[in-house]
């Protein structure tokens, strides 16, 4: 691959990745928490199994992953719509490790939570979370908090 072509595709995994932050922010405000509350109500209640109706939306959100991914590599290459697939990945795989093992803890296991950052991210979790109804919510990202989420 031509040097040029790598950085672009490279620009395009970092973009597509920022990208995905206001995806999963517009559709956790207006989707999850608005038609398909009663797919995302399951993560806002306190339950004792492993995996909860809310998880549906992985398939959902990786189904645009899978579909490039396929596409550009078994049909027709195309290593700018790969780019995209892989940047889709990589946001779907951070917001696993920070969601599902570090602010849930699914799997079971202490991470030191030193970083003013990570810790931003985990009270503005909680903050979203202090409310079981689909209204009266914020804080709707996950990768950004504003400074106000800190915790005093």
């Amino acid at each position: 691959m031509h040097f040029l072509m790598i950085v672009f595709c490279m620009l395009i995994v970092v973009g597509t990745f920022l990208f995905w932050e206001f995806i999963a922010w517009f559709s956790h405000k207006y989707v999850m928490h608005g038609f398909l509350w009663d797919w995302h109500k399951s993560h806002h209640t306190a339950h004792e199994h492993r995996l909860e109706r809310n998880d549906l939306f992985a398939l959902v959100f990786s189904t645009p992953c899978m579909g490039l991914l396929f596409y550009a590599t078994l049909v027709e290459y195309n290593p700018y719509l790969i780019a995209v697939g892989v940047g889709i990945f990589c946001y779907g795989a951070f917001y696993f490790i920070f969601h599902d093992l570090i602010v849930h803890q699914h799997i079971k296991f202490r991470i030191k939570r030193k970083s003013k950052y990570l810790q931003r991210i985990i009270h503005a979790h909680y903050i979203h979370h202090s409310k079981h109804t689909k209204d009266g919510c914020e804080a709707f990202g996950f990768l950004i908090a504003p400074r106000k989420y800190e915790s005093k």
